[in-house]
């Protein structure tokens, strides 16, 4: 919706806009101050880069061509990259033969929503492409914040808050440049706007990184196998577009596998880690 008015890079900027002036205001509402030293500004901006720069821009440029639900879909993916991305990147934290099952369930899930038997259909190559290397940048920007972000032993409100306020500020130049798409603001999109950039961008980051500090990368990274379910539910509501039989199938095969993942369903206590 926001792509009726702006162009991929405007999507991207305003969202992390939105999402950067929200979060400053609870971190000061909170009494938290931003990080100042280089280090953390460093390795804070490279997950801005990671989790919102690239996705930002390749998320808007794909549904410029792909739906939202196909969309939602490939974003499930982001568990199985930050699998691989934690046994490069972060060799202490080990995932568990349950997470790894779990993980691989959910995956099948997703290609089942996808309805993959019956290829790509009408959409285009470099968009699949496209939304993969996004995911790609999830997957990394996981086990890349546990390892050099969380030992700084920052409150998640700054981080989060830096975080945001650098992805606007390297995506302003980009914006100005190029970003609005036409000067015609209906209502809807610009509250849909609003909504991405204040919840999906904002809100939401904070309890990602709680998440991630309490339960680990893999198991952060996992609950976006719920995107599939929510994106199809939204996408009929708002954008009226078609469900087929096998999306609702793939979407209890997508929850059976985070509930594996997460351990809240075990195949044995004496599950052991890789």
């Amino acid at each position: 919706m926001g792509l009726e008015f702006l162009t991929p890079f405007g999507v991207a900027f305003v969202r992390c806009a939105l999402g950067a002036a929200t979060l400053l205001m609870i971190a000061r509402l909170r009494g938290h101050a931003l990080p100042k030293s280089r280090k953390a500004l460093f390795h804070i901006w490279v997950v801005a880069i990671l989790l919102n720069v690239i996705p930002g821009i390749f998320y808007a440029l794909a549904e410029t061509e792909v739906t939202s639900v196909l969309a939602g879909i490939i974003n499930a993916v982001t568990p199985l990259m930050t699998i691989l991305a934690i046994m490069v990147v972060n060799r202490e934290e080990k995932p568990r033969v349950s997470q790894l099952i779990g993980l691989l369930l959910g995956f099948t899930g997703v290609l089942i929503v996808l309805g993959v038997w019956q290829g790509l259909g009408d959409n285009p190559l470099w968009a699949i492409v496209v939304l993969l290397l996004a995911v790609t940048c999830y997957g990394i920007s996981f086990p890349y914040t546990r390892r050099f972000v969380m030992p700084l032993q920052i409150k998640s409100e700054s981080v989060v808050s830096l975080q945001l306020t650098l992805a606007a500020l390297t995506l302003l130049p980009l914006f100005l440049l190029d970003g609005i798409a036409k000067d015609e603001y209906r209502l809807a999109p610009v509250l849909a706007m609003v909504a991405l950039g204040v919840f999906g961008s904002g809100v939401a980051y904070i309890w990602n990184f709680k998440v991630m500090e309490f339960a680990g990368s893999a198991i952060a990274s996992s609950v976006t196998y719920l995107t599939p379910v929510v994106a199809i539910i939204v996408g009929i509501i708002f954008l009226n577009e078609k469900i087929t039989w096998y999306e609702p199938v793939g979407a209890l095969v997508v929850l059976l596998g985070a509930a594996i993942a997460q351990e809240r369903i075990r195949f044995s206590r004496s599950s052991s880690r890789l």
